[in-house]
């Protein structure tokens, strides 16, 4: 399974005290492949160090960085299929140049996707982990 995970999706799920855990736990677990490109990996980095610290966010991408499932994609062509927030379009160029089977994102700015060419599908959060949880049986 191939996903691309939006920032505060991975944030959330960063905490072993977390309820979301279960989706950094199962990335390691290589349970799945999280597939980033260069603009997805600093926005991590940036928003890591605005709510943890620097030291936090290092150890973070240090981490992703040395995972055999973690795939670097490279975009050639923006498709700007949302609006409401166009930093977000990063996650949508990334899934449709990797061939990603869903975006995760509890973000509404997602919405404005359905319908469009190419397809891209994004989930929930809890639908993620649902998925993760029924794929374990």
């Amino acid at each position: 399974m191939r996903v691309v995970l939006d920032t505060n999706v991975l944030l959330v799920s960063l905490p072993r005290t977390s309820a979301d855990h279960l989706i950094l736990q199962e990335l390691l677990n290589g349970r799945y492949t999280i597939c980033v490109t260069t603009d997805i990996l600093n926005e991590y980095a940036e928003i890591f160090q605005r709510k943890a610290n620097s030291e936090v966010a290092s150890l973070a991408l240090d981490l992703l960085d040395i995972l055999p499932n973690l795939e670097r994609i490279h975009k050639y062509y923006f498709w700007r299929m949302i609006s409401a927030d166009p930093d977000d379009n990063k996650f949508v160029d990334c899934a449709i140049s990797a061939g990603a089977d869903f975006i995760v994102s509890d973000d509404n700015h997602f919405k404005e996707v359905q319908g469009k060419f190419p397809p891209v599908k994004v989930i929930s959060k809890l639908e993620f982990m649902q998925l993760l949880k029924l794929s374990e049986e």
